[in-house]
């Protein structure tokens, strides 16, 4: 089968490009036409010798994942489904899909892209959509660097196709300046692919990302904040949620394997490697759950020796959740406390919420792939 050049980093390119007997100097042409020009036709890299192309066509493909459906917001927000290939289980006659989203949010002064790293989630925090899937598989590198792919190639205006690099042109200004790994799945449960398609984001001769402006969120997964720290440390995002053990316990169950305590001290080790002098600790709030002044007192004592800031989310319901969006006056109250101790607190505006892209409804419409909730449906009947 043909090598899908996207799955592979400029090293990897490069030690794939030995083995066809090229030089490295084409695998960082290639590399410039593939990510910078968005370009998956060799016929179409008219600075590359003919021979060479007709072997890459031979031999290799350039196939991000297929789009399903795309679909932009009144505020301007843009999602995309991609098709990812079928999942091995069947409904009625029609095979099904793994369906992964991706959402693009335009600011003033930025662009970010949130990516997915899984089909599903296995960590079943129980106020997220997506884990109500259930897990099917990891993406591969193509799968996640793809998806910045489209996005950034989709998005420009009037692109230009001309190398990159070579006098012939320039391409419009990039609308993607900020990548957060904030979509579908657990990244740091999909270490190596997750840090291969990091590196081929802030390379330079691909989409040179700041490692200030990508950030991996995670809900906890300790001895991998520990080798990112080692391997690509770009900004962390740490899924929070709960002030406490007994609480984070109920609602993101991977807090039973590392608890608060641990948490806690793996993001200030992580700080040491950081781009970024501060964590920033993002927090669905969920109504009569979390949200109480209580909770904010709380957090003040657990993050006391972490420098970090807090992202307030509010809870997007979705259905049969079993969580209720919390009151204004609450999210006020809590906001409040937090920014009274000291704290840069901001509050997560709600996006996209008419195409489903608003955090927490990613997954509002994938079909539940692992029979989760009919199975619960079941028990409960019987």
């Amino acid at each position: 089968m043909p090598q899908n050049l996207l799955d592979l980093d400029l090293d990897g390119l490069t030690a794939w490009f030995a083995e066809l007997g090229e030089k490295p100097f084409r695998a960082r042409q290639v590399f410039h036409w593939m990510h910078q020009a968005g370009v998956a036709d060799f016929a179409q890299m008219t600075d590359i010798a003919k021979s060479l192309r007709e072997k890459l066509q031979q031999q290799a493909m350039i196939v991000a994942p297929a789009i399903k459906y795309a679909h932009a917001s009144a505020d301007g927000t843009r999602k995309w489904l991609f098709d990812v290939g079928p999942s091995g289980g069947t409904a009625g006659d029609q095979a099904w899909r793994n369906g992964i989203e991706t959402v693009f949010i335009p600011e003033d002064d930025r662009g970010t892209l949130c990516v997915s790293s899984q089909v599903g989630c296995a960590l079943e925090c129980t106020f997220c959509s997506t884990g109500r899937q259930g897990f099917n598989r990891n993406l591969t590198v193509a799968e996640i660097i793809g998806q910045l792919w489209v996005a950034q190639h989709s998005l420009k205006t009037a692109p230009n196709r001309t190398a990159p690099n070579h006098g012939a042109g320039e391409i419009s200004e990039r609308p993607v300046t900020n990548v957060v790994m904030m979509g579908m799945g657990e990244p740091l449960a999909n270490f190596e692919n997750v840090v291969t398609a990091l590196g081929i984001m802030l390379d330079d001769h691909a989409y040179g990302l700041s490692r200030r402006r990508v950030t991996v969120s995670t809900s906890g997964l300790v001895p991998a904040m520990d080798r990112l720290a080692e391997r690509c440390p770009v900004a962390l995002a740490v899924s929070l949620h709960a002030p406490t053990d007994a609480l984070r316990d109920q609602i993101v169950p991977i807090n039973r394997k590392y608890p608060l305590r641990e948490l806690m001290a793996a993001c200030r080790r992580y700080l040491v490697h950081a781009p970024r002098d501060f964590i920033t600790f993002e927090y669905v709030m969920l109504a009569g759950v979390n949200d109480q002044p209580e909770h904010a007192r709380q957090l003040i004592e657990l993050t006391r020796q972490v420098p970090c800031k807090f992202n307030l989310i509010p809870f997007n319901p979705f259905p049969d959740s079993g969580y209720d969006k919390p009151r204004a006056e609450a999210m006020r109250v809590f906001r409040e406390i937090l920014q009274d101790a000291g704290y840069v607190v901001t509050t997560r505006k709600t996006r996209g919420d008419d195409i489903d892209a608003a955090c927490g409804q990613l997954a509002g419409k994938v079909a539940d792939k692992s029979g989760r909730v009919m199975k619960r449906m079941h028990k409960e009947a019987a």
